[in-house]
């Protein structure tokens, strides 16, 4: 009676979790499918909206063009989906860590909610940045090297792949101070040692623009530089924070 009734205790935790965890993950869908809603109805709006960075510096009398008799439904459709996944990106988190936070300790909650939030908008700075600086200066130097007599007509499915890529890559690549702070906090590495692999990781940066942006140095290089300087930014973050929590540390003599 005494086996069948400890089962019974830990089946029932068990069972909270899992109800738990489908409810958090029901309302995160319902705020995608919400937002999506909202979206789809101005898809070709949004469409327009990130095709014009290279709508701008396209000679006159292109455009772009629809190669596939699905595309002008599927691509604004994708796109809708795409741009109610970032939109609703706080909700998810925050649907995330309404699960998670409860095994926390008290200075892990502390700590988790500004790297929450910081994470977010370090994500969104860098689709940002891809939009209103790498898109421009991308766009204006593939157009501008076109052969004489070579019309630059983008098919739209096959430059929503490309700036999805860039989205991506460029969110991710400014998680990097996020990274370096986690690194050194949970004790993987200290600030003397970043600073002296500094020269592997600009090597490293580079590689990762290699592997992460289309197969041209003027975008692996534009991924790179910023990189490196939030991979530096990472490392005095990391070292003031080092300080302080040094200092906030009681010291065991009397």
């Amino acid at each position: 009676m005494t086996d069948k009734k400890n089962i019974n205790d830990l089946n029932q935790p068990l069972m909270a979790h899992l109800l738990e965890l489908r409810d958090r993950l029901l309302r995160a869908v319902l705020a995608i499918v919400v937002v999506f809603s909202g979206l789809f109805y101005f898809s070709k709006e949004l469409y327009t909206l990130v095709a014009k960075p290279l709508i701008d510096v396209m000679p006159e009398g292109t455009s772009m063009i629809a190669t596939d008799v699905t595309s002008p439904f599927l691509v604004p459709f994708k796109l809708s989906f795409y741009a109610a996944l970032l939109v609703a990106m706080p909700i998810i988190l925050h649907q995330a860590w309404a699960f998670m936070s409860p095994g926390l300790y008290r200075k892990e909650k502390r700590f988790a909610i500004p790297l929450l939030v910081s994470s977010v908008l370090l994500f969104y700075a860098g689709v940002a940045f891809a939009y209103f600086v790498v898109f421009p200066l991308l766009f204006a130097f593939f157009t501008s090297i076109a052969p004489e007599g070579v019309a630059v007509m983008t098919d739209i499915s096959r430059y929503l792949d490309f700036i999805s890529t860039l989205f991506i890559a460029f969110g991710l690549a400014f998680e990097l101070p996020i990274a370096i702070l986690l690194l050194v906090w949970s004790g993987l590495t200290t600030v003397e040692k970043l600073r002296e692999s500094r020269p592997y990781v600009v090597v490293g940066c580079f590689l990762i623009g290699m592997l992460l942006t289309p197969p041209d140095v003027f975008s692996q290089t534009l991924l790179a530089l910023p990189m490196w300087l939030l991979y530096e930014v990472g490392i005095i973050i990391a070292a003031i924070t080092g300080k302080r929590n040094e200092d906030d540390t009681p010291s065991s003599t009397e």
